[in-house]
């Protein structure tokens, strides 16, 4: 294992060991996580020993929380009690060599993350907003207290280790047949139309990887199309106590070329979706991060049929639009001008690793 990653309570006496922090959604299920706490137990007295996996959307930062208002909304929530020992999971290669790094007094687990969890995305905050960024965040914390989970018991600070984990899809490795759209469009005082289409050679891109985009017209009007426009946008499904839906454009070009009448126009373009060209975008949604290394565009979410009225939290969807502005011709010009759109959906993922 190249990685262990620990954090110990303020009162030294807990310390959490992971062996990772991403945990793959593979649609039909989802990596196990496997954890050990090392326990020094002098000055825990009556109080036992507790490890939580939780799923959360956050708000805002906990600095805030100074009026007794949560800016976390627990989607999911589980935990078990590791001292005194009631949780004895079944021990896997990833439990003994935490157990061998740790050394004595360890104490594993495991949870299993439900597949209808979101996966772990941020939400871009301004460039005047401070503290944590909202979003859908998975969070590891060992604690000590009396009880399992009772609302008036406060627990120190100091009596808890935390982690955060992020869930996470890489792209299935069938890629499907390229989405087609095609339109045909009149207009006033034309007896002929324009006919746009547009297609792509597959359905799913990775990050950073340049989109080419097969456009054909064919102007049988006697409009002139003046030029025409390739617009990404990301759209982001906010599931909790409503549905919030916005969309963001992460991409825009617009292209010169003009199509005379009764003529045709062919080509294939290039784009790339990127975050650095959308840093100042409050609310687009990235990738869930740690700390603050660098991160990318939100991948798009892939549900299992069936799941999407039962899944809570964030969800991402992308589509390309191309639109031709045709102007209008006589004398009243501009006035009559009009647009020619189409729309591509557009999945954005990353490649899984090689093992």
């Amino acid at each position: 294992m190249a990685k262990v990653f620990k954090k110990t309570s303020g009162n030294g006496g807990l310390t959490l060991y992971l062996g990772k922090r991403d945990y793959v959604d593979h649609i039909s299920s989802v990596d196990q996580v496997d954890g050990v706490v090392k326990l020094d137990t002098k000055d825990f007295g009556e109080r036992k020993v507790f490890v939580q996996l939780a799923c959360a959307f956050r708000y805002g930062s906990d600095d805030l929380d100074v009026m007794g208002l949560c800016f976390r909304k627990d989607i999911w929530v589980q935990q078990v009690q590791i001292y005194p020992e009631s949780h004895k999971p079944t021990l896997t290669p990833m439990h003994d060599t935490l157990m061998k790094k740790a050394g004595d007094n360890t104490y594993p687990f495991t949870f299993e993350i439900p597949k209808d969890l979101p996966c772990s995305v941020s939400l871009q905050p301004g460039p005047d907003d401070k503290g944590k960024a909202c979003g859908v965040d998975f969070e590891i914390k060992t604690y000590l207290a009396m009880d399992k989970c009772n609302p008036d018991e406060k627990i120190e600070k100091k009596d808890t280790a935390r982690l955060i984990i992020r869930k996470i899809q890489y792209a299935p490795s069938q890629v499907g047949a390229g989405p087609k759209a095609e339109i045909c469009k009149s207009f006033m005082m034309s007896d002929k139309p324009v006919h746009l289409e547009a297609a792509m050679e597959k359905d799913l891109y990775f990050h950073g990887e340049a989109i080419p985009i097969k456009i054909k017209i064919n102007n049988e009007s006697n409009k002139t199309v003046k030029k025409f426009k390739i617009t990404v946008d990301q759209t982001t499904d906010i599931v909790l106590y409503s549905a919030d839906k916005y969309t963001k454009a992460v991409y825009t070009q617009e292209f010169g070329e003009t199509v005379e009448p009764s003529s045709t126009y062919e080509n294939t373009l290039s784009i790339t979706p990127l975050l650095s060209d959308n840093k100042e975008k409050r609310g687009l949604a990235l990738d869930g991060r740690l700390k603050d290394e660098d991160t990318n565009l939100a991948s798009t979410t892939v549900l299992r049929q069936g799941l999407e009225k039962d899944v809570l939290g964030i969800l991402v969807s992308y589509k390309i639009k191309i639109n031709l502005m045709v102007a209008g011709g006589g004398l009243l010009g501009g006035l009559t001008s009009s647009d020619v759109t189409v729309e591509l959906p557009l999945l954005l993922m990353h490649p899984k690793p090689s093992e």
